[in-house]
């Protein structure tokens, strides 16, 4: 289901077989159609900037949105990391989040300066206000909204974490919904997550980015 949230963001909710019913009933499974895709594309002047919680599929959506739509992708952490020269763990543990953040800010400053891309980024960045204001000036910026039970589900699948270490990880996600949603919701496009193939939410997220296109067509 596609419906509007505050301001001017689009939202699309519900699970794979509803998101896959919809876009039936807007002309077929059009959804991931190549010429569909183009015609998406073809309105993209920004970079897209996937937003969300740790586990959400920011860097599994990314990459395949960015196949399909024949833009690069890039992942804001692996940038971080590059530019460290150590991994994120490492840098919250030798040097503390505040150092991540400061660092985060700057990388993602650069990466919105370049050609249009598939962007995605951890999940503290569009929580920061310089970075948040920097995404909705250069960007696009698209919010992959997961509940709790699939974002435990999904991190319990790697202990690399830095915010999950030393703590019971469940808890410390329901703490992060309360803090992050709000600022989450600022995004330009809001995509529930799908527990299944991550081709539905691809899909998912076509069909918000032409509805989202669609309607600044209708109000410019």
């Amino acid at each position: 289901m596609v419906e509007t949230t505050h301001d001017n963001a689009v939202q699309v909710s519900g699970n794979g077989r509803a998101a896959r019913s919809d876009a039936a009933e807007r002309g077929g499974d059009r959804s991931l159609d190549k010429a569909f895709g183009q015609s998406v594309l073809a309105r993209i002047t920004r970079p897209i900037v996937l937003v969300g919680l740790m586990g959400a599929g920011k860097s599994c959506i990314g990459k395949r949105l960015a196949s399909h739509l024949g833009l690069p992708f890039v992942d804001a952490d692996r940038e971080i990391e590059t530019a460290a020269g150590c991994s994120i763990p490492d840098i919250f543990s030798l040097h503390g989040e505040k150092a991540f953040r400061d660092g985060e800010r700057r990388v993602i400053q650069r990466l919105l300066g370049n050609p249009v891309h598939v962007l995605a980024t951890g999940g503290g960045a569009f929580v920061d206000p310089t970075t948040r204001a920097l995404v909705k000036e250069r960007g696009l910026s698209i919010w992959i909204r997961a509940d709790l039970d699939l974002l435990f589900k999904r991190v319990s699948r790697r202990n690399d974490r830095p915010l999950l270490q030393n703590v019971d990880p469940r808890a410390k996600l329901a703490e992060l919904i309360e803090l992050r949603h709000p600022f989450y919701a600022e995004a330009d496009i809001i995509v529930d997550s799908a527990d299944g193939p991550p081709e539905v939410t691809l899909g998912k997220v076509m069909e918000a980015l032409n509805d989202y296109f669609n309607r600044e067509g209708a109000t410019s």
